[in-house]
């Protein structure tokens, strides 16, 4: 070996190297430039003994075994729909799986036209002109449109304005992502389960640079006021970024005649079962903002004997270019997210994309009207359509129906002293009767 390979095969530096370059920054030691904590720390060991295969699977057996088994009404971000068995088969081909980013295109030909595909339902579902390959999740996809508002808006503005019924990790998640720049998020009140848009009237100014509301809300609730939302953001020159998913777009207006400029949400509602982590992040915008999309974008060309061809049209990301004109320092390879996502959608078709909506529509409906007929129950407590997911009002203690419910076999949302949430879809309202009949001797 030369004198280079004595260190690590990932950073080549003899001691001579590392310690001139420790004296150009002043520091003593490699372990000065990291700051962690004593406690969590490694110390060389791991703590755990070491067992065998056979040892291993008993003990996750048994760690398994002891899972409760419950029908799940939980929501809340997180949904559940049946994935058709050709989604599985064809995505869990070896081809598909190991493939990493398709930077090769003469070798990736199959799986760029299938994320072009996706790109295309996503700018079909939302009016607008472009969507990328995705993001991870609806979080950082909402993180990334602030980004983009604060980079394209032509005034001066500091303030994205959010619904105060947003989820808190994923507030969390936006305001983790504008730490470091001059941009704060502000709340803005809701009025029955939608957008106050009063509220929004009374704060909006030339300090706002991005209006944010969601349809539908964490609360299953749809909104009736998206167009006045969208007004009143191109009135002050801010963005208007809806959150959505594609199973709810099939059937809502699309969201560019709403004058949304932005459209963010999780896609894996197709193709994913509820993981409560996986997502796969939804981001659509404007031709006009088509340099500052975040990520990774496909486009469809011609090879040099004029056949159609496809590979990343769009890397904007600092890997790709100078870092001062990188829009995101976003890393995904959510590729074969974005794959199932798009056999999903494919399988149903059209017909059964909005077949789908309309079980998400009509099953909680009438599962909220089968809750309101007992005693003690009053649903949904927004007088307003829903999507998936309705609240419950309770006269008794809701987490000592929580508590109840979980020993009938059944999860729910406790969301406080005397209000739950059920979300019911295609894949779990065969038992929605067993549910009611649950909350009635719960309650």
């Amino acid at each position: 070996m030369t004198g280079h390979d004595t260190g690590t095969p990932f950073a080549p530096h003899t001691p001579e190297e590392t310690a001139a370059m420790l004296d150009a920054i002043g520091a003593e030691s490699v372990e000065d430039l990291f700051d962690v904590p004593e406690p969590v720390r490694f110390d060389g060991e791991f703590g755990i003994e070491a067992h065998d295969e056979q040892a291993v699977r008993a003990e996750f057996s048994a760690d398994l075994d002891r899972t409760d088994d419950l029908v799940e009404f939980l929501g809340r971000g997180h949904y559940d729909h049946y994935i058709p068995s050709a989604v599985e088969h064809l995505a869990d081909r070896s081809e598909f799986l190991t493939s990493y980013t398709q930077y090769q295109p003469e070798v990736a030909q199959g799986f760029l036209q299938a994320l072009f595909e996706y790109q295309s339902i996503v700018v079909e579902l939302t009016g607008l002109d472009v969507a990328n390959c995705s993001l991870y999740d609806a979080a950082t996809a909402l993180g990334e449109a602030a980004l983009l508002a604060k980079r394209v808006r032509a005034t001066d503005g500091d303030v994205i304005l959010v619904p105060e019924l947003l989820r808190a990790e994923r507030r969390s998640v936006l305001e983790n992502y504008v730490a470091g720049t001059a941009l704060s998020v502000e709340s803005y009140a809701h009025d029955d389960g939608a957008a106050d848009v009063d509220a929004i009237r009374e704060r909006i100014d030339a300090d706002v640079t991005m209006v944010y509301a969601e349809s539908p809300t964490v609360r299953g609730t749809l909104d009736p006021n998206l167009a006045a939302i969208g007004d009143l953001a191109e009135e002050h020159d801010a963005l208007f970024t809806l959150g959505s998913d594609p199973i709810a777009l099939s059937v809502l207006e699309r969201p560019a005649l709403l004058g949304a400029d932005v459209v963010v949400g999780d896609a894996s509602v197709l193709g994913l079962p509820a993981s409560y982590g996986t997502g796969l992040g939804l981001f659509a915008t404007r031709d006009e903002f088509l340099r500052q999309v975040p990520g990774r974008l496909v486009g469809a060309s011609e090879d040099a004997d004029g056949n159609r061809a496809y590979t990343l049209t769009l890397q904007t990301r600092e890997q790709h270019i100078r870092k001062e004109r990188a829009t995101s320092n976003v890393c995904t390879n959510q590729a074969w997210v974005a794959l199932r996502a798009a056999m999903h959608a494919v399988s149903l078709g059209p017909e059964g994309l909005v077949e789908l909506a309309q079980t998400c529509i009509e099953a909680p409906a009438s599962l909220a009207s089968d809750v309101d007929d007992l005693s003690g129950y009053s649903a949904p407590v927004h007088g307003r359509p829903q999507f998936r997911e309705f609240l419950v009002e309770t006269d008794a203690s809701a987490s000592a129906i929580g508590d109840g419910l979980r020993e009938e076999g059944f999860a729910v949302h406790v969301l406080d002293d005397d209000r739950l949430q059920l979300c019911v879809t295609d894949t779990n309202r065969e038992h929605a009767g067993e549910l009611v009949d649950a909350l009635e001797v719960v309650r």
